[in-house]
């Protein structure tokens, strides 16, 4: 709703709402202006005194019984006080006086929203579009793509904004706005050609060039992406989002040194943030300078301490530099945080195997097949497990029980095998060697990983033989 910015100083209201006292005390020298009625209105709103406003403005009424914006008034503050059909009415009175003063459609719709009447409210609106023009139709375009929202028509939200832009290439808020229900509704094509033809008469529109990019990003053409956001940043270049979505589109397209490098300009712009932190840590993992991932990840870390994957991304990097330890340590922080993740409990494990603590790595390998039993990674870690410590019947025992759970997956039976084989039991074995063979002969390799010395034994020989791919080399 359109307003006055009254402006008056604490004397005036004190000597206008001393008048209106007057006026109700029924003084004869006392009288008030429509517009002073106005202002004391406006003060009691701001001051969230509904019902005092309400009061004024029905004694403005009184003295001014066909104005137009006094109405207008008390069914905002009817609206504000949650009588919306009785605002319905009152607005019904304005519009005998002013049928075009666009505030009546704008709070007609805030009280059909309100009476959860969105489609009433979209109709009206819908009808005041073929009455107005320039900037009171934007207003109702704006208002439209509200109701829109509101009742979940989010193609229609994009709609509205794309022809508030048509109508005003440079609306800011359209800008903002169009950005996001771009990437909500994937209409990324339509948003490239809006941007361009807007590019085409402002091409110093950083929100433009920022949301061209972001489009492209959406299509997954980060090149493209990195050109538009690259533009966007000559034009501002305190523009941390344009920044953000540049170092997002640079990591993948794996280029992490020029990901590193605009996110660190993030950094510069704007205060330290987590997410930024944890980003350029991504980037010097990948690069393999673990100690430098390492650090920004505890920067990360230091600023949000409840997030365990940084904790657990922390780990990561000592296991890739076999500090099993120092791993531990860190992956026994991010339990501390979130129990029971299988990710974090696979990977204390592992580091317990590898340090040959196998009751604790069997520990934390059922750990995860019990928060994800039908995941072949949590029985395979826990069948390995077993074999590497000799508890080869256990091991016969879990593969069992993993075939029925995950409906027999392939890899299980060479699994089986393997244990079976060190169990001493070469018949039993066999057969589930072939079982393998016939589901997935490509994952035999985990076969022989458990014990190549097994290509020697000649039953397997000739069992892998029958099953060789035709006309492949011996």
């Amino acid at each position: 709703m359109h307003e006055h910015p009254f402006r008056e100083n604490a004397d005036e209201i004190e000597e206008l709402l001393k008048q209106y006292e007057d006026l109700r005390a029924g003084k004869k020298a006392a009288f008030l202006e429509e517009e002073s009625f106005e202002i004391i209105i406006e003060h009691f709103n701001e001051k969230n005194n509904f019902f005092k406003a309400l009061e004024v403005v029905d004694t403005a009424l009184d003295y001014f019984p066909y104005s137009a914006s006094l109405f207008i008034k008390k069914a905002d503050l009817l609206i504000a006080t949650n009588s919306y059909n009785e605002a319905l009415d009152i607005l019904k009175q304005a519009e005998l006086f002013d049928a075009d003063n666009i505030d009546i459609y704008i709070l007609r719709t805030d009280a059909y929203l309100a009476l959860d009447m969105q489609q009433k409210a979209a109709n009206l609106l819908e009808d005041a579009l073929l009455i107005f023009e320039g900037d009171d139709k934007l207003d109702l375009l704006f208002e439209l793509a509200d109701v829109y929202d509101d009742y979940e028509e989010f193609e229609k939200v994009f709609d509205c904004l794309k022809l508030i832009l048509d109508q005003e290439p440079a609306n800011e808020e359209a800008l903002y706005k169009i950005c996001f229900w771009t990437d909500f509704t994937g209409r990324n094509e339509e948003s490239i050609r809006l941007h361009q033809h807007i590019i085409d008469e402002n091409p110093y529109s950083e929100l433009a060039w920022f949301n061209l990019g972001s489009a492209y990003q959406g299509l997954k053409l980060y090149e493209k992406a990195i050109d538009a956001y690259q533009y966007a940043v000559v034009i501002n270049d305190k523009f941390d989002y344009a920044y953000r979505n540049m170092g997002d589109a640079y990591i993948r397209l794996r280029k992490y040194r020029e990901a590193i490098e605009v996110l660190e300009k993030v950094g510069e712009i704007t205060r330290p943030e987590d997410v930024i932190f944890e980003a350029i840590g991504h980037c010097y993992h990948k690069l393999g300078k673990f100690a430098t991932a390492r650090f920004n990840y505890r920067k990360a870390s230091h600023i949000n301490n409840t997030d365990s994957k940084l904790h657990y991304k922390i780990a990561l990097t000592y296991i890739n530099e076999k500090k099993w330890s120092k791993a531990i340590e860190q992956l026994e922080n991010a339990l501390r945080i979130h129990k029971n993740v299988p990710d974090y409990n696979l990977a204390i494990g592992q580091c317990a195997l590898q340090l040959r603590n196998y009751k604790e790595a069997v520990h934390y390998f059922s750990m995860v097949v019990r928060s994800r039993p039908k995941n072949i990674r949590g029985w395979k870690a826990l069948i390995v497990c077993l074999y590497q410590s000799e508890h080869f019947e256990e091991a016969a025992q879990q593969c069992n029980v993993a075939l029925k759970i995950t409906e027999e997956k392939p890899l299980l039976h060479f699994l089986y095998s393997a244990v079976l084989f060190a169990a001493k039991k070469p018949k039993e074995a066999l057969h589930q060697l072939e079982e393998g063979l016939k589901k997935s002969p490509n994952l035999l390799k985990n076969f022989v990983a458990l014990n190549p010395s097994i290509l020697q034994n000649p039953q397997v020989v000739d069992l892998l033989a029958r099953y060789r791919k035709p006309g492949r080399k011996k």
